[in-house]
């Protein structure tokens, strides 16, 4: 039997000699149960696996062997089939799936394919993001902060773990407070990095873990260690916005350019936050990456996991799309009896644009609540243009010129600047701006984030306008607009119509010579006040944006019999911690905090409404959280009628019609009710195989 044994294992070696192809990344699994699992059977080594409403003790001498012995055959079998240098292993996964991720050719990867005791061989793939007032608009602080202790105490030694960007840690969101200092979290054995430029740790009793996982990315060529920083710090700003979402402190003011827009909280605001940074602000993230956050996040000993990414489409080489090692590592999760919430997606409103596809977790749409910000541009004509503006209004009873972007050029060769987008105020005419209200065009550039709302901003500041308006001529499906904030007066027109109104008596009230050259400007208009919101009654509203059912069961998009979402919760507007480096949003490139949407968004609320629920119920299992969701959401908005979700029509940007299960899944999440829902419906643990997996029932 040796001898064959090693005929079999130079005839390997040999095939491995042959590398041919551009080495790619790919997670393997393979036969033997990881940690979560393991039963017993190895010789030298007991059962690891704990029975569903146990945590797994990963400190102990058990747990360690066998994660050692696991890793060991990793490393013997791709020894045993390659040369040395020839391929370079990333990560070993040991706890939650067993398997490992590998740089090498493709070539190399059929080989691994053939080898006995490999169970699957995939090629990795790309996820990206699913890019206040909530609490109150869902009731937290007189309806279930007080059954907490009080919103000091909501979340208190509950530790919510984020898959995201990472966090900026001197963001007073994640501050600790010296007259209420934190406790140490015995659970939780999760470790706090060095910022590499400070030397400090990004721990401070808040945060209690920060982690980053880069390997795949370095890899694959794709990571750049002076813009992605090689640490938990947030480059983008989506980590640090979620994680304020979730589990912020509560009451930090929201200050931008000299006006408070309110006070911030997250939902769990005395929970703790885990870091574990596995997105990159240019590329996304790659599996195998966020894999090995996962399996870290769990291994320390999270409550809860915030997912606000999700894979760019459907799994091209399963037969089904939640059969994968992303996926079962998730299911693996949940067998640890941690919570999973996961954004949608942000592919709405057609069907089937879902990318959450998890049975076992929380798949999370997302609503807008109850506040709008909207504003307006009087014309001297007597019209009235409504708009988006989050700013100042100009002086009141007082009207002001209005000058084109095009007609105050300083030299016709500037054309080739795009001067209409007002992002270059050398390029404009001072002297004709100063004083005046600057007109602006909502091209393409804004859609594709070479151009900004807040440029638009600096300009019309830098020239001495007196505010702004930019004026949308072209709408292309599936453009979204929020309001920015800005610093001095501005507007958004984003109706078509309204923007010909604009344009017509801009014409009609500005005579022009022989050569279209202006010869007076007598067109007037005054900017509205845009700082206060409104609030409606026919929230929560599916957003337009929010990804949609039914689940699909492969790449084909053949429908599954699954139903997704699962819940609907808020996503739109959200007010939250920003990193003052982040270029997620051109608009908020270097503010202390930002107002954006996405089921990015939708997910935190969730996972941070979980955490209170497992401060109330320490032994619910994730499916009992879920269930306690998932059962007492509600179908009705703040007007006793039924839902409504945001459709595109034929003349219009936007429509309402009634919304189904494939919109919200059981409905729009009601916190209240959820943390004593009279009945819960829990799930067992009951493994069998389908394919190459094992499922739990």
């Amino acid at each position: 039997m040796k001898a064959s044994g090693l005929g079999w294992a130079v005839l390997l070696v040999l095939l491995g000699l042959v590398v041919k192809g551009k080495a790619e990344i790919y997670i393997v699994t393979v036969e033997g149960e990881p940690i979560i699992s393991y039963k017993g059977g190895e010789n030298g080594f007991e059962a690891t696996a704990v029975e569903s409403d146990e945590k797994l003790d990963t400190t102990s001498e058990l747990v360690t062997s066998y994660a050692s012995h696991l890793e060991k055959k990793h490393d013997m079998l791709l020894g045993m089939l390659f040369e040395h240098g020839s391929y370079k292993k990333l990560y070993s996964y040991k706890h939650l799936i067993n398997g490992f991720s590998v740089h090498l050719s493709p070539q190399q990867a059929e080989t691994l394919k053939r080898a006995p005791g490999v169970k699957s061989v995939e090629r990795d793939w790309k996820v990206r993001k699913l890019t206040t007032h909530t609490p109150q608009f869902l009731g937290l602080p007189t309806g279930v902060w007080p059954a907490g202790g009080g919103f000091d105490r909501a979340g208190e030694d509950i530790v919510i773990g984020f898959v995201d960007s990472g966090i900026y840690p001197h963001h007073p969101s994640f501050a600790a407070h010296h007259d209420d200092p934190y406790g140490p979290v015995p659970k939780y054995r999760g470790k706090c990095e060095i910022d590499p430029d400070t030397k400090r740790d990004f721990c401070n009793g808040k945060i209690i873990g920060a982690q980053y996982f880069a390997e795949a990315a370095k890899a694959a060529g794709a990571f750049n260690p002076t813009i992605d920083f090689a640490s938990p710090m947030d480059g983008d700003g989506h980590g640090s916005h979620t994680a304020a979402i979730a589990a912020g402190n509560n009451g930090i003011p929201v200050r931008l350019h000299g006006h408070e827009f309110g006070k911030a909280s997250g939902m769990a605001p005395r929970a703790r936050i885990a870091v574990y940074k596995a997105i990159y602000r240019l590329f996304g993230g790659f599996v195998a990456d966020v894999v090995a956050a996962i399996d870290q996040a769990v291994h320390d000993g999270v409550d809860i996991l915030s997912l606000s990414v999700g894979p760019n489409s459907p799994p091209t080489n399963t037969k089904t799309t939640f059969l994968n090692p992303f996926d079962a590592t998730l299911l693996a999760a949940v067998k640890a009896g941690v919570f999973v919430a996961q954004a949608a997606g942000n592919g709405g409103p057609f069907p089937k644009t879902l990318v959450s596809y998890s049975p076992w977790i929380a798949s999370v749409a997302a609503a807008i609540d109850d506040r709008r910000y909207k504003n307006h541009l009087n014309l001297g004509n007597g019209k009235a243009l409504a708009g988006l503006g989050l700013s100042p209004s100009t002086h009141p009873n007082q009207t002001y010129t209005m000058v084109a972007a095009n007609d105050v050029l300083l030299d016709s060769s500037a054309t080739k600047f795009s001067p209409s987008d007002c992002q270059r105020p050398e390029v404009l005419n001072k002297k004709l701006v100063e004083g005046n209200i600057l007109l602006c065009g909502y091209s393409f550039n804004f859609v594709v984030g070479t151009a900004s709302i807040k440029k638009v901003s600096e300009t019309a500041k830098a020239l001495g306008a007196v505010g702004f308006v930019l004026a949308v001529e072209n709408v292309s499906p599936g453009t979204k607009f929020d309001p920015v904030p800005v610093g001095i007066p501005g507007i958004l027109i984003t109706d078509v119509s309204k923007t010909m109104d604009l344009i017509d008596y801009y014409n009609v009230s500005t005579p022009r010579d022989w050569t279209g050259r202006v010869k007076s400007f007598k067109a007037i208009g005054s900017i509205g006040d845009g700082l206060m919101p409104i609030l409606h009654k026919s929230a929560p509203e599916v957003a337009l944006f929010s990804a949609r059912g039914p689940n699909i069961r492969d790449f084909s998009f053949q429908d599954a019999d699954l139903l997704k979402p699962d819940i609907l919760a808020p996503g739109s507007l959200i007010w939250a911690a920003w990193s003052p480096n982040g270029t997620d949003e051109p608009n908020f490139v270097g503010e202390g905090f930002a107002l954006i949407s996405g089921t990015s968004m939708a997910a935190p609320h969730i996972a941070g409404i979980a955490a209170l629920l497992k401060q109330k119920h320490p032994q619910w299992s994730p499916a009992a959280i879920k269930s306690a969701l998932m059962t007492t959401s509600t179908k009705l908005d703040r007007a006793g009628r039924p839902l409504q979700a945001q459709q595109y029509s034929e003349t219009e940007a936007m429509k309402l019609v009634p919304a189904t299960p494939f919109d919200y899944g059981s409905g729009h999440v009601n916190p209240r009710a959820a943390l004593d829902p009279g009945l819960i419906f829990d799930a067992g643990i009951l493994a069998f195989c389908f394919g190459s997996w094992p499922l739990y029932l």
